[in-house]
Formats: C-alpha cells, sequence, structure tokens
C-alpha cells in the first residue's frame, strides 16, 4: 500500500500488531489503518514507541512530547518553555521511562506516575538519546562524546565516554556491553561500556544516519555508504581489530536508512534516490521492495519477525508492504 502524504516523512514504526504509523513534518501522525492525529502545531521532529508499544510518541518544535493513538485524541505527556524543540526521544518498554531532550536538558518520565520527574543538565546541546536494554540506564549524545546517566536516580555523578567531536546518533547493543554512536563527521564510534575502550569506525563516504542490530546482537548494520555497512559483534570485544561486510553494493546511490530484525538476519536499507530493499543475510538475495526511483527515503521500519516494512521519504511519499516468508 502506498501512500502520498504532503510533509516530510520524519519517521515510521510499527506497533506490536504490525500496524505502521507515520511522523509527519506538518505534525500529523498518520496511520496505516486510515486515522489521523494533529499531535504538534508545527513539525514533529522525532518519534518512538511509548512503552506499551501501542502507537507513537512524537517531540516537536513546539515543544511539546505528545502521544498519538489511532481513534484517540493525542495525549500531550510534557511541554517545555522558551521556544525550544524536542531535539530527541526515547521510550523503554522495560522501565516504563520515557526521555526527551530540549537544548542542553533531557527530562525523564515515567509513563505510569505522573509524578515522577527528573532532569538531566549537559553542557553542549544534546542531539540523541537512547535507553539501554533493561530501561535503566539513559545515554545522551553530544558534543565531545556521550553521558551515560541513571534514569531513576535524582543526584548523581554521570559516566561521560569521551570522543572529540559532535555525536548524533546512538544506539546500544542488545547485550547493553557497547555502545554505538554516528557523529556529524563521516565516522562511526564506540565504546565498550565496562571499560570505556574506545573503537573507532571510519571508512564511511557519507554521514552515518542510521544505526540498527540484528542477528541477536551478533551484527550490527549501518547506513553511510553505497550499501549497508553490517560490523560483526560476535565475543568480548565486539568489532574490535574486525572488518565490516558492505551488503547491497550500488554505486550509483547512498543508503540512508537502515532496519533489521532484532533476532533474525533480515535487514533492509531505503536509498538517497527513492528505492528500498530487504535481504536475508543468509540468503546473500536483495529483494527490491520499492524499485522505483525518486526523493531520498527519510524512515524506514521492518516488524521483527521480518513479514512487513514501511518507508517515507522527504516529499512525503511512503508504503507498507508485506515480505515473503523467504526469499
Amino acid at each position: 500500500m502506498s501512500y502520498a502524504f504532503d510533509a516530510y516523512v520524519t519517521a515510521v514504526l510499527f506497533d506490536p500488531r504490525g500496524r505502521a504509523a507515520f511522523a509527519l513534518g506538518d505534525g500529523a501522525v498518520r496511520f496505516e489503518t486510515g486515522e489521523a492525529a494533529a499531535a504538534h502545531d508545527g513539525a514533529a521532529l522525532c518519534a518512538c514507541r511509548p512503552p506499551s508499544g501501542e502507537g507513537l510518541l512524537t517531540g516537536g518544535d513546539d515543544g511539546r512530547v505528545v502521544w498519538s493513538r489511532p481513534g484517540e485524541a493525542p495525549v500531550e505527556i510534557a511541554k517545555v518553555g522558551g521556544g525550544r524543540w524536542i531535539d530527541a526521544l526515547a521510550a523503554s518498554g522495560e522501565s516504563g521511562l520515557i526521555a526527551f531532550a530540549a537544548g542542553r536538558d533531557v527530562q525523564v518520565r515515567d509513563a505510569g506516575d505522573p509524578a515522577f520527574a527528573r532532569t538531566f543538565a549537559h553542557e553542549r546541546s544534546v542531539a540523541d538519546l537512547a535507553f539501554d536494554p533493561k530501561g535503566r540506564r539513559l545515554a545522551a549524545a553530544t558534543y565531545g562524546g556521550a553521558v551515560l546517566w541513571y534514569a531513576r536516580i535524582v543526584v548523581q555523578k554521570p559516566v561521560v565516554l569521551k570522543w572529540a567531536g559532535s555525536h548524533v546518533a546512538l544506539a546500544w547493543s542488545p547485550d547493553g556491553k557497547f555502545l554505538m554512536s554516528s557523529m556529524q563527521e563521516n565516522q562511526l564510534h564506540g565504546w565498550r561500556v565496562a571499560d570505556e575502550k574506545n573503537m573507532r569506525m571510519g571508512g564511511y563516504p557519507a554521514k552515518v544516519r542510521s544505526l540498527a542490530f540484528l542477528s541477536k546482537g551478533q551484527l550490527l548494520a549501518t547506513s553511510g555508504a553505497n550499501g549497508a555497512v553490517v560490523w560483526p559483534f560476535g565475543g568480548a570485544t565486539g568489532p574490535m581489530g574486525k572488518q565490516a561486510a558492505e551488503v547491497g553494493f550500488d554505486e550509483s546511490a547512498l543508503v540512508t536508512r537502515v532496519a533489521a530484525t532484532p533476532q533474525g538476519g533480515r535487514l533492509a536499507a531505503g536509498l538517497d534516490d527513492g528505492r528500498v530493499w530487504v535481504t536475508d543475510l543468509t540468503a546473500s538475495k536483495l529483494n527490491p521492495v520499492k524499485a522505483g526511483k525518486g526523493p531520498p527515503i527519510t524512515a524506514l521500519a521492518i516488524t521483527p519477525d521480518g513479514r512487513r516494512c514501511a518507508w517515507g521519504d522527504e516529499a512525503g511519499g511512503a508504503g507498507v508492504v508485506d515480505l515473503p516468508e523467504s526469499f
């Protein structure tokens, strides 16, 4: 099924029942089932699944965090003042916590306790947030590295994982041992959290804007190259001293987004020429699910079972497709 929305597609995510929801640059949330919610007075800048998995959490340039669900009025979770935007958003189904960044401040809320609130201040603006697999520890990407907070503790001294430069996107490994960061430069960086060991992973021709672990955490896929770059993460040292593979190399296009099945080996990639493909890394065959070229892909998702894929582009084009059980 294809869609023609009127705005840039900021994000697409699936709910636990495999239904897609799209966050748009005009502030709307559009659901695959046909419903729409006017979530923001302005653009939706970021999105994530809420702790329950139902609907979509979005942060906007109106300074609001909003929970939208099909058939219901949007619910405001939080609002910041001073004309600040919600720059980053994360939530954990394991802990029930929601975190959002506005400038240098990160705030945490508990979906089950309206009275709970924490605020963590940083020296520089925060570009991304990510909860660890247990939802207890929160990582914030900022200039000079990543800052780790225990999300429920009021007074604490955070751990700072240092690396020079601007860090813009984060992903925890499923076992919580590694934290990966993409940078404003054409570079991927990582840390082994236990001893803060650095992992510099360069060689990208473009910025790495999208990261996805798959195969039970044994592999990490990223955008930023002419194919999806796949790093091995097996063993105690993760990717240290190992070489990456490039899947679906195409010299005429760059991968802008990746999505993957956490437990399986199915990987999806969206390209800057509007195409989308899906592959199973055990089969080594690319399967085009959107063969027509167009505006760059800005949002991509695949269900955990690998049976559905959804995408959106910078001009408002979007689609959802059912995938075969095997390629």
